[in-house]
């Protein structure tokens, strides 16, 4: 089994810490993991986008250019990613912001409406764990043990508090994640 993930969004989105988290739950698993971050130079609100590939057999290389998923978290990250979806692939996005949604016939689609969740619960900085979890219920690639040994060794001690938010967050994204279109 070999997974190759682009997460994909704003800087400030938790899109690193997410691809962080998933690779870590890989190793956890003695999984082969690669963790490949792409960011421009600001903190915030420039693009951000992180490969994550996760396998069973050692990984020739970082570098792609088709992925197995794609989870996409703002338009910009749509225009770019949708079409390096492999066919028959998955692409998981949240709705907020999105303007065109993805028109492709030839892969799962799926919509996490993260950011009005993570609102209602009231916890904005939750909003990628409420995304991965949709994902994960989708494609259970990884353990929920080990997203939370996962989420204990990316996030810096003082912050460990929040893991149980963290952990309704993942359990929220599974119970909201929608299927928009699957083909067989």
């Amino acid at each position: 089994m070999t997974e190759e993930i682009i997460i994909a969004g704003f800087g400030g989105q938790g899109v690193l810490s997410m691809g962080k988290i998933l690779a870590y739950s890989g190793i956890m698993q003695d999984q082969e993991v690669s963790w490949m971050p792409s960011y421009g130079p600001e903190m915030r609100g420039g693009t951000a986008n992180v490969t994550v590939i996760l396998s069973d057999e050692r990984i020739s290389s970082p570098i792609l250019n088709q992925f197995d998923t794609a989870i996409i978290l703002n338009q910009q990250s749509m225009d770019k990613f949708e079409p390096t979806v492999k066919p028959g692939g998955t692409l998981v996005y949240d709705g907020h912001g999105i303007s065109h949604h993805p028109t492709r016939k030839d892969i799962n689609i799926f919509r996490v409406d993260a950011s009005d969740e993570a609102s209602k619960m009231g916890m904005a900085k939750i909003f990628n764990m409420i995304v991965l979890g949709g994902y994960l219920k989708i494609k259970p690639l990884v353990k929920m043990d080990n997203v939370i040994l996962g989420l204990k060794k990316s996030l810096p001690h003082r912050y460990h508090h929040l893991i149980p938010d963290n952990e309704k967050a993942l359990m929220r994204g599974g119970d909201i994640v929608q299927v928009i279109q699957e083909v067989h």
